[in-house]
């Protein structure tokens, strides 16, 4: 069994239902799910808003496939001309840790753990607050701080709550 923080952005179609379906197929093994954020693309400015989330998750699954079938089920097209490009689901695996609660670290370029940008990204820092406030990025220390770094400091500002919006099933 091992643990990940998963998170989750949506900003073509039905953005709410593309992160409440994904939510749901991941079932019993969401441990709690944050509050959804709006909040402007990342890297390709020429898009619409996001909606983002934050999931704690457990399981034995393999974390790629998992959320690569996510994807997949939501209809997302990777376009390799536009890395940062609009899509229906983005599911990115932030961190893990095994069975002894030890993060998992990985070079893998299918999948580098703990994600290379996470530090520097407001829409998954801040959710991730709402679910685990003493949270650690393995590697860059305390989430609550990173939050307070130059970088995610500039972007919480665009951050938009969305308290109407539930994806707890």
């Amino acid at each position: 069994m091992s643990r990940a923080v998963l998170s989750l952005g949506s900003n073509l179609g039905d953005r709410v239902d593309h992160l409440r379906t994904a939510i749901r197929a991941l079932g019993d093994a969401v441990l709690v799910v944050s509050g959804v954020y709006e909040t402007p693309p990342w890297g390709d400015a020429d898009q619409p808003h996001y909606l983002n989330a934050v999931a704690l998750a457990h399981g034995s699954a393999n974390w790629l496939d998992t959320v690569r079938s996510l994807e997949s089920a939501a209809g997302r097209v990777r376009d390799p001309e536009r890395r940062f490009g609009p899509r229906t689901l983005d599911v990115d695996v932030i961190a893990a840790w095994n069975d002894a609660d030890e993060p998992v670290i990985s070079d893998d370029p299918e999948l580098t753990l703990p994600h290379p940008r996470a530090h520097l990204r407001a829409f998954v820092l801040r959710p991730w607050l709402d679910i685990q406030p003493y949270a650690q990025l393995p590697g860059h220390g305390f989430v609550y701080d990173l939050v307070r770094t130059a970088p995610v400091l500039d972007d919480l500002g665009a951050l938009r709550a969305c308290d109407d919006i539930s994806l707890e099933t």
